[in-house]
C-alpha cells in the first residue's frame, strides 16, 4: 500500500473495541489513522488515543464522522479508507482495498460482506434484506450491481471531494455509491470477512427501532440522489 493513505473511523461508544481495531493498523503503510469520535459518553476518545490514532471530533451522524474525518486528512492523503471501529471489518483486507486504486485500475474500491464469509450473528437478516434490494433498485437505475453497502471502502481523496457529500447520517454510504456512479467512476467490490463487534451495540442493527430509521434513511438517499 502507498504511504499516502488516511484510515477514517467514525467511532461512537466504541470503547470496548476502538483500542485493538487502532492497534490492528498496518502502521507501516498507512499515513495515519483518524478516529473520529461521534459524541461518545465513555472513553472511546481516550482508548483510540492510546492506540495511536489520531481523535477529532464531530456531532452525532454516521455520516458527519465519516466527512470529518475524511477534511482532517484532505491535506495528507490520496486514498482515503474507511471502515467501522467495532472490530468486525477485517482490517487484514485493506491491501486489497487500497490495491486496484494503487494500480490505476479503479477510483472506488468496496469491500462486499455479502461475497466474503461473515462469521454466524455478524449480519442480520434485515441488513442482508436491506442489502439485496438496494442492490436491486441500484442495479435498475445506473445499470451496476452493488452487492453490499458496507462500511469498509477505499477512494481516491480528489473523487471524495468532487461528490461533495450532503447526507450526514447512515446514508452517507448509499449516497458515495450513487455519486460514483454517476460521475462514471471506476468501482470494484471486493469480498471481505466480516466478524461479531467485539463489544457495545450496533447503531444500526442492534434492535428494530434502528433498523427501521437507518432503513428509512437509506431509502431517502436513494430517492433524494436519484
Amino acid at each position: 500500500m502507498p504511504s499516502s493513505v488516511s484510515v477514517v473511523i467514525p467511532a461512537l461508544n466504541e470503547e470496548a473495541s476502538i483500542g485493538s481495531v487502532v492497534r490492528s493498523m498496518p502502521w507501516g503503510d498507512i499515513a495515519e489513522c483518524i478516529v473520529v469520535d461521534n459524541g461518545s459518553t465513555d472513553g472511546t476518545a481516550e482508548k483510540a488515543r492510546a492506540a495511536g490514532a489520531k481523535v477529532v471530533n464531530a456531532p452525532r451522524g454516521y455520516g458527519a464522522a465519516c466527512a470529518a474525518g475524511a477534511k482532517a486528512a484532505m491535506n495528507t492523503s490520496d486514498v482515503l479508507v474507511f471502515l467501522d471501529g467495532d472490530g468486525s471489518d477485517d482490517v487484514s483486507a485493506m491491501p486489497r482495498l487500497v490495491g486496484p486504486i494503487e494500480r490505476g485500475e479503479a477510483d472506488f474500491v468496496i469491500g462486499s460482506r455479502m461475497r466474503g464469509t461473515a462469521e454466524p450473528g455478524s449480519l442480520n437478516g434485515a441488513q442482508i434484506f436491506a442489502a439485496k434490494m438496494i442492490g436491486a433498485l441500484v442495479k435498475m437505475m445506473y445499470g451496476f450491481h452493488y452487492t453490499d453497502m458496507g462500511p469498509f471502502r477505499a477512494i481516491r481523496r480528489e473523487c471524495l471531494e468532487s461528490m461533495r457529500m450532503r447526507e450526514m447520517t447512515y446514508g452517507w454510504n448509499l449516497e458515495m455509491q450513487i455519486k460514483a456512479l454517476k460521475m462514471g467512476l471506476r468501482v470494484v467490490e471486493i469480498p471481505v470477512d466480516y466478524r461479531c463487534r467485539i463489544g457495545g451495540e450496533s447503531k444500526v442493527s442492534g434492535n428494530a427501532w434502528a433498523s427501521m430509521k437507518a432503513g428509512a434513511k437509506i431509502l431517502g438517499v436513494l430517492a433524494r440522489v436519484r
